[in-house]
């Protein structure tokens, strides 16, 4: 049977990151990947302008299901940080820039850029990449690790010392991250959270929004409400469609609520947030005492979109007070997301508790997760890719030092 020292499953970020910083003299690394290219779902981010990482990198851009692990989360990205993302691109030959919102990009604004630079680094460390290998089974038997998987031959199995499970979650599976792998996890005995869409548009009620579908609103104020708690409040476009709401505030808003939908969430958007109500009130009468042929249910037109000003118009009827309202706080029931099919991240995963600081496995000796596939998702913005940085460099730091030390008093694998 074919032995190798490190089999790392899943050809993503996180794996690519991982196999790209095992130090030297690890013996033999195998990376399976069940698709037909590494770093896929790398290659599409942001657009395909490469959003990898954010200068605001904190314990609080990011959230779990379970129970939080502050230490575990923090040592990691406190050693792993944005300037070390950025000298860790530079060192590969890739550029990264800062846009006005904090956002970092390769400067080419090609996300391929960073999976071409991966995909290079891996290929010159010798790293045994396995494509169309979808991984199905995973046993511990004595001190090494038993993975089947298939391949253009057929079903086979080889042995590892340690294995680094970096499958993703469930969100977008047509990059093929459809969430069978956690099973391999819950074959060696883990646990997995409830699992939810994060980074999403969202449903909504429509009935004051029907005419608005296509329409964008750039920089409106959103704030998320379960019931009477505020979960969020931040600012960015907007877009209303036939089922909702999407655009970069409302991904944004769905990583505080995707896992409480059910509890009764609503949205309230103020369209003109630096315009206090008094000074809309105030313009408003102004307006229509000095152009008095302006319909009432048109005032607000030439304020926002002419539509949009006609549905607030609508929905808060006659009187100036009401209509200020409105534009201040447009409210929308919402009934849930288009789903992990339209998802960017998985909220949810492999829970904190199961790891140590090092994200190995407390019930399994040499099996250690990284990305996606444990119980942490953060907020859009590059905040998910430099998570998957930052555990897999932890990652490959521990995976290194175990190998080390055992090559010590032996050949190499």
């Amino acid at each position: 049977m074919e032995k190798v020292r490190t089999a790392i499953i899943g050809g993503g970020a996180a794996g690519l990151f991982a196999a790209a910083s095992l130090p030297n003299g690890c013996g033999k690394i195998i990376l399976f990947e069940r698709g037909d290219r590494l770093g896929r779902k790398l290659s599409a981010t942001g657009n395909g302008q490469g959003n990898i990482s954010n200068e605001e990198i904190s314990l609080a851009r990011y959230f779990c299901v379970g129970d939080r692990s502050d230490a575990t989360i923090g040592k990691a990205l406190k050693r792993y940080g944005v300037e070390s993302i950025k000298e860790f691109f530079e060192n590969l030959g890739v550029l990264l820039q800062t846009d006005e919102r904090g956002r970092v990009y390769p400067s080419s604004r090609q996300a391929s850029s960073l999976t071409d630079a991966l995909r290079r680094e891996v290929s010159s460390r010798g790293v045994d990449v396995r494509l169309n290998a979808r991984v199905t089974s995973l046993k511990k038997k004595g001190d090494v690790f038993l993975i089947g998987y298939d391949s253009a031959d057929g079903e086979k199995t080889i042995a590892a010392e340690t294995v680094l499970l970096c499958t993703g979650g469930k969100a977008a599976k047509n990059f093929g991250t459809d969430g069978s792998a956690f099973a391999l996890a819950q074959g060696l005995g883990h646990g997995v959270t409830a699992l939810y869409p994060s980074l999403v548009q969202l449903k909504t009620d429509t009935a004051f929004i029907k005419t608005l579908k296509g329409i964008r609103v750039n920089d409106a104020l959103v704030r998320a409400y379960i019931g009477e708690e505020e979960a969020c409040a931040l600012t960015g476009d907007i877009i209303f469609t036939d089922y909702g709401v999407s655009g970069d505030a409302i991904f944004r808003v769905s990583a505080f609520v995707s896992e409480r939908l059910l509890e009764g969430a609503r949205l309230s958007i103020d369209f003109l947030p630096t315009v206090s109500e008094e000074r809309l009130f105030s313009f408003l009468l102004n307006k229509r005492k000095n152009v008095k042929s302006c319909p009432e249910e048109e005032l607000l037109c030439g304020i926002v979109n002419n539509q949009i000003a006609r549905a607030i118009a609508k929905r808060a009827g006659t009187g100036l007070k009401d209509l200020v309202a409105v534009t201040k706080d447009f409210t929308l029931k919402v009934t849930g997301s288009l789903g992990f099919d339209y998802a960017q991240v998985t909220k949810g995963g492999v829970p904190l508790s199961e790891v140590n600081e090092r994200f190995e496995s407390k019930k399994v000796k040499g099996l250690y997760f990284a990305g996606e596939t444990l119980d942490i998702d953060g907020e859009c913005g590059g905040f998910n890719l430099h998570f998957a940085y930052a555990s897999a460099r932890t990652v490959a730091q521990a995976i290194g030092k175990n190998s080390l030390e055992k090559s010590k008093g032996r050949g190499q694998v």
